[in-house]
């Protein structure tokens, strides 16, 4: 969710609800600055009024990444938006080439992405599996063609393909 704090748009990023035994009830916000990826924490009283940012969705394309900044495609238009990375630095390791998503807009400016909920990744680390690790289901870290590293079952090898979770970064499955 993204609202309107010191007149620019905030994404919320933790929100937690106090009330102590006396005095009025607080609600406690975390929010991330959609201008610089900066985080600030603000707590409310809960008679204030708080004004949510009107953000609108636009399917685009991810196309490459140039220095600092991300760059998209309209799939219908072919016009291009670039987002700074520290908007969406926790994202960036499910960004692959043409992998569509949904880019956040706040008064025609890119201000964040909404994923789909799983990617396809291909593994391109994978040691070895250790001999007699084989309790509970027995999990190793792979490194993928992104640069991020997923946990996956020891039978997972290097040039598999494999399904992980956007918001959880939990491995899903195999893809053939």
């Amino acid at each position: 969710m993204y609202l309107i704090f010191k007149g620019k748009p905030h994404l919320v990023t933790k929100t937690e609800f106090m009330s102590p035994g006396k005095g009025a009830a607080v609600m406690r916000v975390k929010y991330k600055s959609v201008e610089n990826g900066s985080a600030i924490e603000f707590t409310y009283k809960t008679n204030e009024q708080v004004e949510v940012a009107e953000v609108e969705k636009k399917e685009m394309e991810f196309l490459y990444r140039d220095g600092n900044e991300l760059v998209f495609m309209n799939s219908k238009t072919y016009d291009q938006a670039s987002i700074p990375l520290s908007l969406i630095e926790d994202q960036v390791g499910f960004l692959v080439p043409n992998l569509k998503c949904w880019v956040l807009w706040y008064k025609d400016e890119a201000i964040g992405i909404g994923l789909p909920p799983n990617v396809t990744l291909k593994v391109i680390e994978s040691p070895n599996e250790v001999a007699g690790n084989r309790i509970n289901a027995p999990k190793k870290t792979v490194k993928v063609e992104t640069g991020m590293e997923v946990q996956v079952p020891i039978f997972i090898k290097t040039g598999e393909k494999v399904l992980v979770d956007t918001t959880s970064k939990e491995y899903l499955g195999r893809v053939k």
